[in-house]
């Protein structure tokens, strides 16, 4: 996981299935066409649903709880990184600010984790250039994927503006 270049990508389609408890959301790069999937659970699934359709639990969830705790800690979600592709697995950290620190706080996390986190923070997210690659080769036969356009899910909208932090439901509408 070293510091290689990053880029910025959206997510841009949320592909929920009721027959399975895995779902798969897309990520798209900000300024290009290269798109692959990340596998994740329907906990994650259903809180980015919630973040995207406006609603709000009564009680806070966990992604809420942990959004929450960076918040009273003084910190802020500057961005997510999706840092590593091992075994079909993907590793992300959590990049915080704080201003007791000029450095910024890494945090390891799982990306399906980061990837709520960015929706309710309303963060960047960048993927290592090696990993961007990696994943698009790695995801390239006809049987590997779910077509993106089944399944109830929200569909892609490219109105932000790279660099700017995107509102929690501006990518996926």
């Amino acid at each position: 996981m070293s510091d290689e270049p990053m880029t910025p990508v959206r997510l841009s389609r949320l592909v929920l299935r009721d027959d399975s408890d895995q779902q798969w959301l897309f990520l798209t790069e900000r300024d290009g066409e290269r798109t692959f999937p990340i596998v994740i659970g329907n906990p994650e699934a259903s809180e980015i649903q919630r973040i995207l359709a406006n609603e709000e639990h009564p009680r806070p969830l966990t992604h809420q709880l942990a959004f929450d705790a960076i918040a009273a800690l003084g910190a802020k979600l500057a961005r997510v990184e999706i840092v590593d592709l091992r075994e079909n697995t993907f590793f992300a950290r959590l990049v915080l600010t704080t201003t007791a620190s000029e450095e910024d706080i890494r945090v390891d996390a799982r990306p399906s984790d980061a990837l709520a986190l960015a929706m309710r923070a309303g963060c960047p997210i960048h993927v290592a250039e090696s990993v961007l690659e990696q994943a698009r080769s790695d995801t390239s036969g006809p049987d590997s994927l779910p077509n993106p356009d089944e399944g109830a899910g929200p569909s892609p909208d490219d109105s932000g503006e790279p660099g700017e932090p995107d509102p929690p439901n501006e990518d996926l509408l």
